[in-house]
């Protein structure tokens, strides 16, 4: 299962992504959580330790490391397009609660047509954790549209947005939608987080396709109290690990 996890800022997904990943790990799958998101924060959100995550180096600030594997440098334009990436997962990840965690980052000045070095090292990186078959590979990309621009993810099995019960929030889902249609990107799906009442769900149901809703997540004081301890919803919170653990096998019996 490779799983690209995206939405607006704020809405949640990285608690999402994390608690996926963490109830896969609890059946004794392998799994590798990638954060591609520049604020990157889901080693936390996983429950690592901060004295761990305060030793992990983004790949993408990698300078020396990028250099030796595309080939490129001060003196060099030039640079290799497939570098060597298949040890990076397993050489530069951490592993804690039983997910390995990959910091990915990504390229602050890339737009849509970036094809720096540090920008083809990453896309190569996913592309290699896309064919690791026996995998669950969690993604948890950065908020907005940018990486659709870059084709990072075209190929994941299954892309999810996280929305909120608002118009903006649902704007972002079509717009994501719409761009991942142009990639060839087969199903956008969508999980509704911070859901407060009926109404809330009445809302979201309207406006999203019944095919492309996977599941509600009602908000959860818990989950707060969680990101404010820095600890991991997954062992903060029962409810809302129980309401991930329904769209996970919904998201299971349909890949």
């Amino acid at each position: 299962m490779k799983i690209a996890i995206t939405g607006k800022g704020g809405v949640g997904k990285t608690t999402f992504a994390a608690t996926l990943a963490r109830l896969y790990a609890e059946e004794g799958r392998t799994v590798l959580a990638a954060d591609v998101d520049p604020d990157a924060n889901l080693g936390l959100a996983l429950g690592f330790p901060e004295d761990i995550l305060d030793s992990i180096i983004p790949i993408s600030k990698m300078r020396k490391l990028v250099e030796e594997r595309t080939g490129s440098g001060a003196d060099n334009q030039m640079y290799k397009l497939n570098p060597k990436v298949d040890d990076i997962p397993d050489t530069y990840s951490r592993t804690y609660n039983g997910v390995k965690l990959l910091l990915l980052g990504t390229v602050e000045t890339g737009g849509g047509g970036c094809v720096c070095p540090e920008h083809v090292m990453l896309r190569r990186i996913i592309s290699h954790l896309i064919l690791r078959s026996n995998d669950v590979v969690i993604m948890d990309m950065e908020a907005g549209l940018e990486h659709l621009g870059r084709g990072t993810c075209e190929s994941m099995e299954q892309f999810i947005v996280v929305i909120e019960p608002g118009a903006r929030s649902v704007q972002t889902y079509k717009n994501v939608k719409r761009l991942a249609e142009d990639l060839g990107i087969r199903q956008v799906r969508v999980v509704a987080n911070k859901v407060r009442s009926a109404e809330d769900e009445e809302f979201v149901r309207s406006r999203i396709p019944a095919e492309d809703l996977l599941g509600f997540i009602h908000y959860n004081t818990e989950v707060i109290d969680a990101d404010r301890q820095g600890k991991s919803p997954y062992d903060f919170s029962e409810s809302a690990t129980e309401e991930i653990r329904k769209i996970k096998d919904i998201l299971d019996q349909s890949n």
